[in-house]
């Protein structure tokens, strides 16, 4: 089962070792992610170490553990769905994923983001939704 994960996923799977991090590494999903994610994440880096109370060498390993588990896709792959995209989601930034998951062909986006859940183009998977289909 391929799907897109946001950002917001991989963040709470960096600051805790939580359901979503059990997720994450579940090998009953395929993740994928705009490769723009990785960069997002390096910027916010020295704040994500702080809140997790981890290293900077602990933070390298667990994101590099991270990127085992997702795939990234280059902007090329999905850059022709974006425009055709801009009217479904009010926060432009969230518009890559929605563009990701269609061009991939994915069965949805693993995001707990409210922004993303107002288009009606991909399924919105949740934390529960994705534990359901664990345990199915």
């Amino acid at each position: 089962m391929t799907i897109v994960i946001d950002s917001n996923r991989i963040v709470a799977a960096l600051l805790k070792d939580n359901t979503t991090r059990n997720i994450l590494f579940n090998n009953k999903f395929e993740f994928i992610a705009p490769e723009f994610v990785k960069t997002e994440l390096n910027k916010h880096r020295q704040e994500f170490i702080e809140k997790a109370g981890i290293s900077s060498k602990e933070f390298e390993v667990l994101l590099s553990l991270i990127f085992e588990s997702v795939t990234l896709i280059p902007k090329e792959e999905y850059n022709d769905f974006i425009d055709g995209l801009k009217a479904e989601i009010s926060d432009p930034k969230d518009i890559p994923y929605l563009a990701c998951c269609i061009a991939a062909n994915s069965e949805g986006i693993w995001s707990h983001d409210p922004h993303i859940k107002e288009q009606n183009k991909v399924k919105v998977f949740t934390n529960i939704d994705l534990l359901r289909t664990i345990r199915s």
